[in-house]
């Protein structure tokens, strides 16, 4: 069973900043377009970043360009949100997100990491 486990949430002051990580042991991400998105109470799961499965594509919505970054490790097998200048609305569960668009399509979806952002 593929699992996408994230760490890094918690709680930080306003300003403050997180990096959020998702790994995998069962697949190799690097064949994987990664996304990251944020689950709100009673909201629909909204996109926040995604970057292609050769890092030439990169998205951010609108809200978080210029605070966050997302990015590959390789070596690592892992995929990073880097978050800086955290806002209290930026609280949310944020949750990876691997898709492989080959022949049969394959996505995973991780657990989720809480984010809370507060004085």
């Amino acid at each position: 069973q593929v699992q996408l486990v994230e760490s890094g949430g918690g709680l930080v002051q306003p300003g403050g900043s997180l990096r959020l990580s998702c790994l995998s042991y069962e697949i190799d991400l690097r064949n994987y377009a990664m996304s990251w998105y944020r689950r709100d109470p009673g909201k629909e799961r909204a996109l926040v970043a995604s970057v292609s499965s050769d890092g030439s594509s990169i998205y951010y919505t609108d809200s978080v360009k210029g605070r966050f970054t997302i990015s590959r490790d390789n070596i690592k097998n892992t995929m990073n949100l880097d978050m800086n200048d955290l806002k209290p609305e930026d609280t949310a569960v944020y949750v990876c997100n691997a898709v492989w668009s080959g022949i049969v399509r394959s996505e995973y979806w991780g657990q989720g990491t809480q984010v809370t952002v507060s004085s």
